[in-house]
């Protein structure tokens, strides 16, 4: 469950697919991941992409107390999240 404000959850992706450098185009309209109306399944999209692709580690990648590494596979319907 998470407990992030949704604020803080759009802060945190502005930054990821910003500075952060993440590939963004999946959680657009059209994409595989855009789900308009669940922030945080885009949001769990856009910080698991930006962990694997800069360590995986817990204080690299909490955005703030808005995430948490997990051993599940967060993937839903089209949208695939990558893995190591």
């Amino acid at each position: 469950m998470n407990n992030a404000e949704d604020a803080a959850l759009k802060k945190a992706m502005d930054w990821a697919c910003g500075p952060g450098g993440v590939d963004c185009r999946p959680i657009q309209a059209g994409g595989p991941c855009y789900a308009p109306d669940d922030l945080i399944d885009m949001a769990s999209y856009t910080f698991n992409y930006f962990c694997l692709n800069h360590g995986m580690t817990e204080n690299f990648c909490d955005f703030n107390s808005t995430a948490a590494l997990t051993n599940l596979d967060p993937s839903y319907g089209k949208c695939i999240f990558a893995s190591r």
